[in-house]
């Protein structure tokens, strides 16, 4: 009998095709990062679905589409067979959509929202292409936890209090949780191509998501009654 495929990731759909690109997405991790958006939006004092819904949009282009198109750029992580050059201009797209929207948002609700496109538009090549220092377990949680947050919480407050700097300091402490369950994952998978004695370690990133998303809809959902 012959060994079964142990794919890139749990998520991984079978290679080529349309499934290269759904598997590009991350599709959990990409719900649990836009779970802290949510959440940062509606702990503010003020609450707009329209904000957040762009701000959703946003996210969901620079980190779930240009973030990950970089990534797998720099080294296959998820042994796509999507070109290089189609890698490059979807980042590169996706990434000045997001900043387009950013520019959008504080055209109509505050200049100040610049300061966090323009870390956005910084912090996605240079977390992706590991340049700077800043691809660590602490950087992934600054970019990919708090800073989310933090530009969900400010997009609908225009300012920063403490309840933004709790959620934020929620999002960061969740994410190295992430990390340090998901670097013997990666490894396991992708270096020593198995996925025994993983099982636990997956199965409780599979309940994280869940439980960040539901955690974020039940907030919104508070604010919409």
């Amino acid at each position: 009998m012959g060994t079964e495929e142990v794919r890139p990731a749990f998520y991984a759909l079978g290679r080529g095709g349309w499934r290269d690109y759904v598997t590009l997405l991350h599709p959990p991790y990409t719900l649990w990062h836009l779970s802290y958006v949510a959440a940062g939006a509606a702990l503010a004092p003020h609450f707009h679905l329209d904000r957040l819904l762009w701000a959703l949009a946003a996210f969901f282009l620079a980190l779930g589409i240009a973030a990950h198109a970089l990534d797998e750029l720099e080294g296959r992580p998820l042994q796509t067979r999507i070109p290089s050059a189609v890698l490059v201009a979807v980042a590169a797209v996706s990434l000045a959509a997001a900043c387009a929207i950013g520019v959008g948002a504080a055209r109509a609700w505050g200049w100040w929202l610049l300061a966090f496109v323009i870390a956005g538009a910084v912090f996605v090549p240079a977390y992706n292409l590991e340049l700077g220092g800043l691809h660590t377990d602490w950087g992934f949680a600054l970019t990919w936890g708090a800073f989310p947050a933090l530009t969900g919480y400010f997009v609908e407050a225009q300012t920063l209090r403490v309840e933004a700097a709790a959620v934020a300091a929620y999002a960061f402490g969740l994410s190295l949780a992430q990390r340090a369950l998901s670097t013997p994952v990666r490894r396991a998978r992708r270096e020593r191509e198995t996925t025994h004695g993983i099982e636990p370690l997956e199965r409780a990133l599979r309940l994280l998501t869940w439980t960040s998303v539901a955690l974020a809809a039940a907030l919104v959902a508070a604010r919409l009654r």
